[in-house]
């Protein structure tokens, strides 16, 4: 059964065969992977400081970089096997408005099509209800047929398509 956890150190190993899954360079939703220092995750003491740096996002005392906002990561694993990433941004940016929503996800490829997404999305929006969220916009890349599904499932409600700078989005609104 999956569980959601608070990103941890204890599962560096699994976390690296997960990012080895995915093709270099790959934009990876809701990962948090911006806030990784320049140096290589593949060293212990690097991934706890990124680590770190996930928690403290979530902690409005403490400032932000430019252009970032405040969000609370969760991991999705089963087993202590580490399968995906999800976050909730505590308010949106003109960014974010346009191409990233409030929330962001993404599932390692050998988990994929076990309902993971679906399944995290649902989890999440409780929690953006706790935040005062009474509407939650998701988005996802036009031609992500899997994902549309996943927001769609969960009560999303598609408000347009549009192109940006990050390609062409799907932008859904789902009332927690």
């Amino acid at each position: 059964m999956p569980e959601l956890i608070t990103p941890t150190g204890r599962l560096h190993s699994s976390w690296l065969a997960a990012r080895d899954e995915w093709p270099p360079g790959a934009h990876q939703d809701g990962t948090g992977l911006r806030l990784a220092p320049e140096a290589d995750l593949d060293s212990p003491e690097v991934f706890s400081v990124w680590v770190e740096r996930l928690r403290e996002q979530a902690d409005r005392s403490v400032a932000v970089g430019e252009g970032r906002v405040h969000a609370t990561h969760w991991w999705i694993v089963e087993d202590d096997s580490y399968l995906g990433a999800i976050d909730l941004r505590h308010y949106l940016n003109a960014f974010l408005l346009d191409v990233g929503g409030h929330i962001g996800y993404s599932i390692r490829p050998s988990a994929r099509r076990r309902g993971l997404a679906t399944w995290a999305l649902g989890a999440v929006l409780p929690e953006a209800r706790a935040f005062g969220l009474d509407r939650v916009l998701v988005t996802c890349d036009d031609d992500n047929v899997g994902s549309a599904r996943s927001i769609e499932r969960n009560g999303g409600v598609l408000e347009d398509v549009r192109t940006t700078d990050a390609g062409v989005k799907r932008r859904y609104w789902i009332t927690p």
